[in-house]
């Protein structure tokens, strides 16, 4: 069924938002409550509806996990989230079964076990419901700490670079806060290379030759790209703190003093500002 594997994270959605509401609403519908009334008959629904969208997420999921375990270090997690997956699938298909059996037993001569199988229902829910909580989570893991599921939804090769300028950054943050600036600065300059023309790359290839190379001049240098003022509020502000952090690191504080004092004109109760000029002050 490789057709539904570009729709796992929809489908998924689903199922959390059926299975969860219906496990509640079968509790309440417990208290008795004739304002509660209405939630029986909903978590019969909910249930049933959200067991189908169930199976369909673990058929989904088995279809796109091919590439997703070919990642390296992801095998593991993809298995531990198809387990709890499957796991929470059939949990809540004994859950629709005692669903079925009440609604089947509900005005025969076997209404005594009605409510007997609405219980079971309820407490084979929350087994359910915490099975599906590992399920999310390990799939959480997969999208947060494995990238999983990058290209699978089409033949857009962006998707994948995209990827890599994202990994290539979020390296180059971590270095630059374990203060491994020769690190981060290569890999900017990685990014640099290889998105010469894109705008927010050599916006941090700027930041780069001020944070991690104390290279001033050459900041001023790269910022020579951008026009003076840019049409853009957002690059008129970023390159603006840019030119100023450059300035200062080129050993030009008034200079950059009066950029910032200019830029509070237009960029009025910015912090970033603010604390520029503190700063050089």
């Amino acid at each position: 069924m490789p057709a539904l594997a570009p729709l796992h994270p929809q489908i998924v959605h689903f199922v959390i938002a059926l299975l969860f509401c219906g496990v509640l609403f079968r509790w309440l519908s417990f208290l008795g409550s004739e304002r509660l009334a209405f939630t029986g008959p909903a978590a019969a629904t909910l249930l049933l509806v959200g067991t189908g969208a169930a199976v369909l997420a673990v058929q989904s999921g088995l279809a796109a996990h091919g590439p997703v375990e070919r990642v390296p270090g992801a095998r593991a997690a993809v298995q531990d989230h198809e387990a709890w997956g499957q796991r929470t699938r059939n949990i809540f298909l004994g859950v629709a079964l005692l669903e079925i059996v009440a609604l089947a037993v509900r005005r025969t001569r076997y209404a005594t076990y009605h409510r007997a199988a609405l219980v079971a229902s309820g407490v084979a829910g929350l087994a359910g419901a915490y099975a599906l909580y590992q399920a999310g989570d390990k799939g959480g893991d997969l999208v947060y700490s494995y990238a999983g599921g990058v290209g699978i939804r089409g033949d857009d090769p962006s998707d994948v670079g995209h990827l890599l300028m994202a990994g290539l950054y979020h390296q180059a943050m971590a270095d630059r806060r374990e203060g491994k600036s020769a690190d981060a600065a290569q890999l900017i300059g990685e990014l640099a290379q290889r998105y010469p023309d894109d705008t927010a790359v050599r916006l941090l290839t700027v930041e780069s030759l001020i944070v991690d190379r104390h290279d001033g001049k050459g900041a001023l240098a790269a910022l020579k790209w951008f026009p003076a003022t840019p049409d853009s509020r957002f690059l008129r502000f970023r390159v603006g703190l840019l030119r100023a952090d450059a300035l200062t690191a080129a050993g030009l504080p008034d200079s950059a003093k009066l950029l910032l004092q200019a830029m509070s004109a237009e960029f009025s109760n910015t912090g970033a500002i603010r604390d520029r000029l503190a700063k050089l002050n």
